[in-house]
């Protein structure tokens, strides 16, 4: 059986490689500036990876065209796809927040105005956790640049993923609450990893020694 992995495009795919790598599977071809492969097999024959948008990883898994996928948590809590996480693989540690312009009168969230306007590109995690606050907000969707939202004006909060925090610091903004953490996952289609099959199974336990003997 060939192993398929959806690999994530950016931050995490040279530490998505060298980990699997360590398991025995080489998809470096992937690091080379000049590769426009899509697509490559690891010279053992026994894989194969995709190198995807991380947004797409949890569909190309859920849909079988990977049996794995490495992403980060943040991708999954705004996804339905339906997958199984099997491991926190610990690389990628960053974290969603609320934050607010440093001029700006609130320094919690509960200080927020009903009705306000918050802008997010996680629109999905941002809603759920306003929600269970039960503190009706005006969601903004955005894909770059979150942080103009409120300097310009338009909203006076931003839900965003942070990790070392000088995005925010270099434009003027300050967190008022951490949302939850997120670091890349190792996932799997679903049935595959229920039907126990032994392929799948010997993979998770290789990476799970790794991990445990450090990377």
């Amino acid at each position: 059986m060939v192993v398929t992995f959806a690999l994530p495009k950016g931050a995490l795919l040279k530490d998505s490689i060298q980990l699997l790598q360590r398991v025995g599977f080489d998809f470096s071809a992937f690091l080379d500036g000049n590769n426009r492969q899509l697509q490559i097999a690891d010279p053992t024959g026994q894989a194969q990876a995709l190198l995807v948008r991380s947004q797409d990883v949890p569909i190309y898994v859920s849909y079988g065209q990977a049996q794995f996928g490495i992403v980060g948590e943040d991708v999954l809590q705004e996804k339905t796809a339906d997958v199984a996480k099997l491991v926190d693989l610990k690389f990628g540690r960053c974290y969603m927040a609320i934050a607010v312009m440093q001029c700006s009168p609130y320094r919690s969230v509960m200080e927020l105005p009903p009705h306000c306007r918050v802008a997010s590109k996680f629109v999905r995690s941002a809603a759920r956790y306003f929600r269970e606050l039960d503190l009706p907000v005006e969601l903004v969707p955005l894909y770059g640049s979150v942080e103009l939202a409120p300097m310009t004006g338009m909203a006076e909060a931003i839900v965003d993923l942070v990790s070392t925090g000088r995005t925010l610091r270099d434009n003027g903004l300050v967190e008022i609450e951490f949302l939850y953490e997120s670091t890349a996952r190792l996932i799997a289609h679903p049935l595959s990893w229920r039907l126990h099959d032994r392929r799948i199974h010997e993979v998770v336990h290789q990476v799970r020694r790794c991990l445990e003997h450090g990377m």
